[in-house]
């Protein structure tokens, strides 16, 4: 394995994670700790595929970022309301 295979690993682990917690309950989609795992699991395995130059990917899990980002940002705004 190299780099980007870890890096790659690392990310949908996170990702999974996020999923597996959420199916089980132990966290709901609009949970902080939901929506930062999946910023950090699906930023890392963007970078994993832009690394192997994986362009589907690079969109898929860079749009799921950006989406996750998205949320993240209205998570804070409805606290500090």
């Amino acid at each position: 394995m190299n780099f980007s295979d870890y890096i790659g690993f690392a990310g949908v682990t996170i990702l999974l994670a996020a999923f597996l917690l959420n199916l089980l309950n132990k966290t709901g989609k609009n949970s902080l700790l939901y929506i930062l795992m999946n910023v950090v699991g699906a930023g890392l395995a963007c970078l994993a595929s832009w690394l192997i130059h994986y362009i589907p990917f690079v969109i898929l899990e860079g749009t799921w970022t950006l989406v996750s980002l998205a949320a993240l940002i209205s998570y804070y705004r409805k606290k500090v309301r």
